[in-house]
């Protein structure tokens, strides 16, 4: 039976950066296809009710760092809680994963995160871009894809990053990977 998981996703999501790798790593367990889907958040949370962090209530922010800070220490994952580049338009960096291979995506995506969240590098400088993307031999970003991709999620009702879709029913968040793998782990 094919497993097939769309995961919705943006490259500056602190909340996608600690799940991805442990999402690589669920999919690959279960034999899992993973179609890599960057959208453009600030084109869903208008219309699904969400705000971008700086607009988010003062309390929501702080709330904010310090669970950032508490699943960073509980995965063991570096993390950078206040990266100098953020927030950052991270539109050309999406385009970048747009733009590659299917079978590259995933750990372009991977290093692009890390370079934000880990490296505390900026997600909008075309010569980082450039770099990153050369070792995945991606020159190109693809605009198209982006918006299509981001068109798609709100159809299905995404609305929060990152988020895995495993036939229809979409997986909200690095803290249910749990559920998604019970899910996968159901239909072997």
């Amino acid at each position: 039976m094919t497993k097939t998981i769309d995961y919705y996703m943006s490259p500056s999501s602190p909340w996608t950066y600690l799940g991805h790798a442990r999402f690589a790593a669920l999919a690959k367990k279960h034999g899992a296809t993973v179609n890599v889907k960057p959208v453009d958040f600030g084109v869903i949370f208008p219309q699904s009710g969400g705000l971008p962090v700086a607009k988010r209530a003062p309390q929501r922010q702080a709330y904010r760092l310090v669970e950032l800070k508490r699943w960073s220490e509980h995965l063991g994952v570096p993390l950078v809680i206040h990266p100098r580049h953020f927030p950052v338009d991270a539109t050309l960096a999406a385009e970048l994963i747009c733009g590659a291979p299917e079978t590259q995506r995933m750990a372009l995506a991977g290093e692009l995160l890390s370079a934000l969240w880990k490296d505390d590098r900026n997600l909008a400088d075309p010569a980082l871009l450039q770099e990153i993307g050369r070792s995945h031999g991606v020159s190109a970003g693809d605009r198209t894809a982006f918006a299509a991709y981001t068109q798609e999620a709100l159809a299905r009702q995404v609305f929060g990053a990152p988020s895995y879709v495993y036939r229809g029913e979409i997986f909200w968040g690095q803290d249910r990977l749990e559920l998604l793998e019970r899910a996968l782990a159901k239909s072997q």
